[in-house]
């Protein structure tokens, strides 16, 4: 089993840093150009290696061995809830473009289960940090209740405006963006630094900065292409 960790551990170390290195060049560079498609795609596909393999390394710690740490456990439901939230935003992200001349609910059964699923570990993550007095655990969660929320809304009712879509991909692209940076600075960046732990302040700060950025966006695009409702 050892060895099994060691090969998800190597995956998802080399996909982080792939994700890292190129997630900021779709914020940069022109929507809808190739370059931002281009390291869309790749950051996408980063990022679906990054929380599967984050999920099962989370699972084989609280199954086989926690290790010595005593906040080994639950750094492991931190890692398995930012596995879901990073799948569950990075495939919103790329669905609402599949879907963005719909004009009626969406109900396809994957589309609601992933927000399903982040909203629930939200709820269940949230209370188990409370319950531990974890405040990594007790707040960070709360953006997966947000998250999943929003987008079960999004799916279950009727486009308003002409911009939904852009909005949507955009919230949903930069909320992975949030948990890329993380999950790095959470588990990647103390092992860098040699330092056994980082101020909880730190942990927040991509939620702090992202957030934002995320509203600066939206508001963009909804003065690009709201100049009326939309018509149903």
């Amino acid at each position: 089993m050892q060895l099994t960790f060691d090969i998800l551990r190597g995956v998802h170390i080399f996909g982080g840093f792939l994700a890292l290195a190129v997630f900021w060049i779709p914020i940069v560079t022109k929507k809808g150009g190739r370059a931002h498609n281009r390291a869309g795609r790749m950051y996408v596909v980063a990022m679906g290696g990054v929380s599967a393999t984050a999920f099962l390394m989370g699972a084989y710690r609280l199954t086989w061995d926690a290790g010595p740490d005593a906040d080994a456990i639950p750094f492991a439901w931190f890692l398995m809830f930012v596995s879901i939230l990073s799948a569950a935003t990075a495939w919103y992200g790329i669905r609402v473009l599949r879907h963005k001349r719909r004009t009626a609910p969406h109900r396809k059964p994957l589309d609601l289960l992933f927000p399903a699923l982040l909203f629930a570990s939200g709820v269940g993550i949230s209370a188990y940090g409370w319950a531990i007095h974890f405040p990594l655990l007790q707040y960070f969660p709360i953006l997966g209740l947000f998250l999943g929320g929003t987008q079960l809304l999004y799916w279950l009712t009727v486009p308003a405006k002409k911009s939904h879509w852009a909005v949507e991909h955009i919230v949903g692209m930069l909320s992975c963006c949030i948990s890329t940076i993380t999950a790095f600075l959470v588990f990647g960046a103390p092992r860098l630094l040699g330092v056994d732990s980082v101020n909880l302040l730190v942990w927040f700060l991509p939620t702090i900065v992202f957030v934002p950025l995320i509203i600066g966006f939206a508001n963009v695009y909804k003065r690009k292409f709201d100049d009326r409702r939309l018509k149903i």
